[in-house]
């Protein structure tokens, strides 16, 4: 009897800002992402306080997928954080502290070029 290919798979998840989590898998064919993920030891072995934190965020190569979604070989597995701040809340914050001089078109200029060139 011939064997079943496994697929290879890999988990990546990031539960804390500057902190990122790679697993390699090695799965049978038809198992879901949150298989997936129970394989690796669900989601308190990930990082994630509870499975409702991390549930609803999940994506193959960064493309948002359903928990039940079946998985191909050599797929990416990735588990998101939900946003702390708003990015655009964010770059308001940052234009401020940089001031219109430090930011986009004006950061970097000729020497003696006039101002916002």
């Amino acid at each position: 009897m011939a064997e079943v290919a496994r697929l290879q798979i890999t988990l990546a998840c990031s539960p804390r800002a500057g902190e990122v989590r790679e697993q390699a898998l090695e799965l049978a064919p038809g198992t879901r992402v949150l298989d997936a993920i129970e394989a690796a030891g669900g989601w308190t072995a990930l990082g994630f306080a509870g499975a409702k934190e991390g549930a609803s965020m999940l994506g193959i190569w960064g493309r948002r997928v359903r928990p039940e979604q079946l998985l191909a070989d050599g797929d990416r597995v990735e588990c998101y954080r939900p946003l702390t701040v708003d990015p655009k809340v964010a770059r308001r914050e940052r234009f401020t502290q940089q001031g219109a001089r430090g930011a986009g078109l004006f950061k970097r200029q000729r020497p003696g070029a006039k101002a916002g060139y």
